[in-house]
C-alpha cells in the first residue's frame, strides 16, 4: 500500500540582509537600490546578504528618504502611500505578483538592510505580497 507524503511546504520569508541564513530558506533576493558596501560582489551571498540583486522592488531614492529621514507618523504614512503607488503600476506589479505565485512552488526570500522591518520597505512588501496571496512563512 502506498504512503501518502504531506505535501511539502513552500513559502517566501521577509529577512534582514546581512542576517544569517535559516535552514530552507532558498534562494535570497536583495530589494535594495544599492548593493552592500564594502562587500565585493563575489561575496555578497557567502556574507549572507542576496543571492540575487532585485532593485525593482526597491523604494525610489526620493521615496526612501522619506522612510530614512522620517521623523514621524506623517512621514511614514506618505512613505507607505507612495511605495504602494510604485508597487502598483508597471514592472513591481509584474514582479510582486510573480514572486507571489512562485512562494507555493519554491523557498526564497526577499529582503532589505534595515534592522527595524516595521519601518522599512520590506513591511510593505510583506502586505503587498500576502495580498497577492503569497504564501509567507
Amino acid at each position: 500500500m502506498a504512503r501518502h507524503l504531506p505535501e511539502a511546504s513552500m513559502a517566501v520569508r521577509i529577512v534582514r540582509l546581512g542576517s544569517p541564513r535559516l535552514p530552507g530558506e532558498g534562494t535570497r533576493l536583495g530589494t535594495v537600490r544599492r548593493p552592500p558596501r564594502g562587500v565585493r560582489k563575489e561575496d555578497f551571498s557567502t556574507r549572507d546578504y542576496y543571492d540575487a540583486w532585485l532593485p525593482t522592488l526597491a523604494p525610489q531614492p526620493e521615496t526612501l528618504k522619506l522612510a530614512l529621514h522620517g521623523t514621524g507618523p506623517r512621514d511614514w504614512a506618505t512613505f507607505v502611500r507612495r511605495y504602494r503607488a510604485e508597487m502598483a503600476g508597471g514592472e513591481g506589479r509584474h514582479v510582486l505578483d510573480a514572486l507571489a505565485a512562485l512562494s507555493h512552488t519554491a523557498d526564497f526570500s526577499v529582503g532589505c538592510y534595515c534592522e527595524d522591518e516595521s519601518r522599512c520597505h520590506r513591511s510593505i512588501l510583506r502586505e503587498l505580497l500576502a495580498e497577492r496571496g503569497a504564501s509567507i512563512a
